[in-house]
């Protein structure tokens, strides 16, 4: 679940907060995204499973300040040990991503999450 200020402020049409994120050493990203469930980002979804992210994970929740929240998770497969992405792999998703969330004036900061985090 990601961390929201508040369900009245969205970085983009049905799109509270994004978060691109690995869990350590920090090459296989997934895109985590708290979204307005009764206004679904559909265009980005739409981009994000047809640059190969699948879903795995939604889940609901009301936020404090009682709006309604849409957590999703995706990931893509790399060919990698494990699935994950190797070095040109990682360019190519990663540049697939910028873009998507670009076209509708996203800026976000990929990171690597902490041991905690990523296995909690």
């Amino acid at each position: 679940m990601l961390f929201l200020k508040s369900t009245t402020v969205t970085k983009a049409p049905g799109i509270y907060e994004v978060d691109i994120a690995a869990k350590p050493p920090g090459k296989t990203y997934g895109v985590y995204l708290a979204t307005d469930p009764d206004n679904p980002p559909a265009d980005v979804i739409a981009a994000l499973n047809a640059a190969g992210f699948v879903q795995t994970h939604s889940s609901g929740y009301t936020h404090k300040d009682r709006g309604k929240v849409l957590d999703l998770h995706f990931q893509k497969d790399g060919t990698d040990l494990f699935k994950g992405w190797k070095a040109e792999e990682c360019a190519t998703n990663m540049a697939q991503i910028e873009k998507i969330f670009g076209d509708v004036g996203i800026t976000y900061t990929p990171r690597v999450m902490s041991l905690a985090e990523a296995y909690a």
